[in-house]
């Protein structure tokens, strides 16, 4: 079938509706959008008369992720941008479609140079030659939001990051897209029958927006510049507040290389470990010690001054860990050691992991798993990196979703174990963690932090104390009005009651059926004036056709319904 035949299925004709109501032109993007997935092998999303295949007769050759991959990239920036979220969510992906959607970069052709001078004048409020001394027109980076120039201002180099014209009313618009393409995926793939794929195109929209703002990013930086202000091995830059806006970014230049330019062949195993070490010791260093990391480790955001010195580019994507995350972290760890199955589900609470109460067994069966794996092995040995993929995995696998704070620093350590592992095969990334695991340990029983940990105890406590006769009086309230509201819920309970409302609705049809064709036949064998057929008034025949088939329909229900 080619691919335009996509765009006679029902589903994708709704989606052009909604798309057409609120913006003509997205017409368009949808019948691109429509003919990509076919030819990726993802068209039974659209036709529904391939949704029961689940995969197209031309489908090109390369496993799931690859073509998801392939899919992404052709669709363009918002839905590459959303591919690299959804690598985010092993939750809702299988493991091998989540690696290969983590390979996608976020690049896009430059704007014309007018437009973007256009566009410094519009949000500086006078032409761009007022401001800068030299302004170069090409830009060094170029990618879905915006792009990076080289300039010059008051004698300073200075990087230039400028928002694409249409990247606002573009990416607003494939948003709109994916909220239609989200419900279809839900209808159509098993696997997403349980996951609400809206909330996630939602998420997905709020992180976009924030990247829309410069001022976020610009924050950012300012607090990992003020981070390494004290080391000259780390360079972050500094932001020009006085030319920044939410759709301009201006930050001192950083010189050199980045890393994925860096021809690390030519290096001796000395550097190239040093520079492993320098770099895994950054991002420990913001982990364990200040909570604020940048969760983007990726080689191109990574400038290499040195075998011993690098400078930090682009923060549009940070996490961030308080200090009880951090304890929490430390006490899991100790846990798993110490085989301590039973505080594990409590130690998961405390990092913010939910989960519903029935899951729980399923949980701890997954731990025990892991901490067989561990048996025997001493802190000193355990690879706290590893340990922690481990445990992530099992809160995937029982379909339990990870707050992102902790989603993101999953993703920062995967990202950064792989660039360590390519500069050195040699190098451990964890030997680097283990000082500062240590610290935190240490610092749990330092007298200030144990009186802190009591202040704060207390004062929960006398939080909770205070609010009690508030709700208690809310409570009396709403029993008086007659407002409360007691759920209980039984387990397959809806499942139960939508069987028994199959099985009344049939049974309601076969008397019907029954019915009918009785009253059809009596009434053909009385009446005796008007036209026959075949000793059989006409006006009865109807009802003795329609009889049957009524009666067909609900045998062929309960057959496929399994139970006679």
């Amino acid at each position: 079938m080619r691919p335009s035949a996509y765009f006679r299925s029902e589903p994708l004709a709704s989606l052009g509706r909604v798309a057409y109501g609120e913006r003509r032109q997205n017409i368009a993007r949808v019948r691109q959008i429509g003919e990509i997935a076919a030819r990726n092998g993802f068209g039974f999303l659209i036709d529904s008369r391939r949704a029961r295949r689940r995969i197209d007769e031309n489908a090109p050759a390369g496993t799931r992720g690859e073509r998801l991959r392939t899919m992404f990239d052709e669709l363009g920036p918002t839905f590459v941008k959303f591919g690299q979220l959804l690598s985010t969510r092993p939750d809702l992906l299988p493991p091998d479609v989540v690696s290969e959607l983590r390979h996608l970069q976020d690049a896009a052709a430059p704007v014309d140079s007018q437009l973007v001078r256009d566009t410094i004048a519009a949000e500086l409020g006078r032409p761009l030659d007022e401001v800068f001394e030299r302004f170069d027109d090409a830009p060094i980076a170029a990618a879905s939001i915006g792009q990076v120039h080289r300039a010059v201002v008051d004698g300073r180099e200075v990087a230039v990051k400028v928002q694409r014209p249409d990247a606002e009313a573009t990416i607003a618009s494939d948003i709109t897209l994916l909220h239609q393409m989200a419900r279809l995926a839900k209808q159509r793939v098993r696997r997403l029958r349980f996951v609400d794929t809206v909330a996630v195109v939602d998420e997905f929209a709020r992180a976009i927006r924030q990247e829309l703002d410069y001022r976020v990013e610009a924050r950012n930086v300012q607090i990992a510049h003020a981070m390494f202000a004290d080391d000259d091995n780390v360079v972050v830059p500094t932001v020009d507040w006085d030319l920044t806006t939410s759709r301009v970014l201006v930050l001192e230049w950083i010189p050199g290389p980045t890393l994925n330019r860096v021809d690390l062949a030519t290096w001796s195993e000395g550097d190239r470990t040093m520079l492993a070490a320098r770099i895994s010791d950054t991002w420990m260093r913001m982990v364990f010690g200040a909570g604020t990391f940048h969760a983007d480790p990726h080689p191109a955001n990574i400038v290499v001054q040195g075998p011993d010195r690098i400078g930090l580019i682009d923060f549009g994507m940070v996490g961030q860990l308080s200090q009880r995350d951090r304890q929490a972290a430390v006490h899991l760890f100790l846990d798993c050691v110490d085989q301590n199955l039973e505080r594990l589900p409590r130690r998961l609470r405390e990092i913010g992991v939910r989960y519903p109460k029935e899951r729980e067994d399923d949980l701890r069966e997954q731990l025990s798993i892991i901490l067989q794996r561990y048996w025997g092995v001493s802190l000193g040995e355990l690879d706290g990196r590893e340990l922690l993929r481990d445990i992530l995995h099992a809160v995937y696998q029982v379909g339990i979703r990870l707050p992102t704070r902790w989603v993101l620093l999953d993703k920062a350590l995967a990202t950064l174990g792989g660039v360590a592992l390519e500069i050195s095969p040699t190098y451990n990334v964890f030997e680097t963690a283990r000082p500062y695991a240590r610290k935190l340990m240490v610092d749990r029983y330092r007298p200030d932090v144990l009186v802190d940990r009591a202040k704060g105890t207390a004062d929960r406590y006398r939080e909770v104390v205070m609010e009690l006769p508030f709700q208690v009086h809310d409570l009396m309230d709403e029993l008086r009005d007659g407002e409360l509201k007691i759920a209980i819920q039984q387990e397959g309970f809806t499942e139960s009651t939508e069987r028994a409302l199959g099985a009344s609705n049939r049974f309601a049809m076969a008397i019907l059926a029954a019915s009918v064709f009785l009253g059809s036949a009596l009434l053909g064998g009385w009446v005796e004036a008007g036209p026959h057929l075949l000793g059989v008034a006409v006006i009865a025949i109807p009802g003795l056709i329609i009889g049957p088939v009524l009666a067909v329909i609900v045998l062929i229900g309960v057959l496929r319904s399994g139970r006679w």
